[in-house]
């Protein structure tokens, strides 16, 4: 289905993002959210977390509103190599959309993808978490005032992770902070990193304290999809290389990524959410300006695919 077929259903706006076609702004409509307000209010928060089953009434209701043409769309995105990526952009001015709005929307948008994976981090389906002038945890993910590298996520796991939501619920006092993707096809050194041997052996992974995971998993960098494309499965924070030569292929690795002119910068306005295929794009964030008063809370909902299960 194309930009243009979509546009055609009502309710919604159909956009190549101005920075890459690689990338399908979706804008929800006004129409659409005050149809949504009934069907998610049957369920409070408290019900998605305690009963999956209602995760999926709440996808279907989204999806009945376009007779499954959504979800079909956001899916054929995903799965395209091409694309992979789509923002999905709400009227943030709108009363009737609130964190537990967005949550609700993120969790039918996650359900209608496929299967969410337990966050060990949060252990829920989802996680929230706040970034602050001031922090003193143990991962990147809160460090406000430093670069987050590209990366992937689900690294450090057992469960396969094909795809990532961040939604931006709230923030204040906000300069900088932009997220930073590139697809695995635009970078630069993709065919000589992809190449080297080293890419290919098993590297342990681990993680901090905060994300609740007491055991280390084995995987490659690089791997194939059935096309014989690659993909690739990389955090900065997270690898214990076993070697000279593991340590500075990781350390070539994140230069040649950092160092691509082809990442995409790119500011989310609260209410908007970015959803990406985690098998060939790569994510990250912009170092914010320094603000006592600096606050921005996310939700990140990761997953497979239901024909990944």
């Amino acid at each position: 289905m194309t930009v243009e077929m979509l546009n055609a259903l009502e309710g919604f706006e159909i956009s190549f993002h101005t920075k890459s076609k690689r990338i399908i702004e979706i804008k929800i409509k006004d129409e659409i959210i005050d149809k949504l307000i009934f069907p998610f209010h049957k369920f409070d928060i408290t019900a998605l977390e305690y009963k999956p089953f209602t995760r999926f009434t709440l996808a279907k209701s989204l999806d009945d509103l376009t007779k499954k043409k959504f979800g079909n769309y956001i899916n054929s995105i995903l799965k395209n190599r091409n694309t992979g990526c789509f923002i999905l952009r709400t009227n943030n001015k709108n009363n009737k959309i609130n964190d537990d709005f967005l949550v609700k929307l993120s969790t039918a948008i996650s359900h209608l993808i496929g299967i969410p994976n337990h966050d060990s981090m949060s252990g829920k389906y989802y996680a929230r978490f706040f970034v602050k002038h001031e922090d003193s945890s143990d991962s990147y993910l809160r460090k406000a005032y430093m670069n987050m590298d590209l990366h992937t996520d689900g690294t450090y796991v057992n469960e396969k992770t094909d795809w990532l939501i961040m939604t931006k619920l709230e923030e204040k006092n906000v300069k900088g902070g932009e997220t930073t993707v590139l697809h695995l096809d635009d970078w630069e050194h993709l065919e000589e990193l992809f190449k080297d041997p080293t890419g290919r052996q098993n590297f342990t992974w681990g993680s901090p304290k905060s994300k609740n995971v007491d055991y280390k998993v084995e995987h490659p960098v690089f791997n194939e999809d059935p096309n014989g494309k690659p993909q690739i499965s990389y955090i900065d924070q997270f690898p214990e290389p076993k070697n000279m030569d593991q340590g500075n292929f990781l350390q070539k690795l994140s230069d040649a990524l950092e160092e691509s002119k082809n990442k995409i910068i790119t500011e989310l306005p609260v209410g908007s959410a970015i959803i990406a295929n985690n098998n060939f794009w790569l994510h990250g964030r912009r170092p914010f300006k320094e603000n006592k008063n600096l606050s921005r809370e996310l939700l990140r909902i990761r997953g497979q695919f239901t024909d990944s299960i």
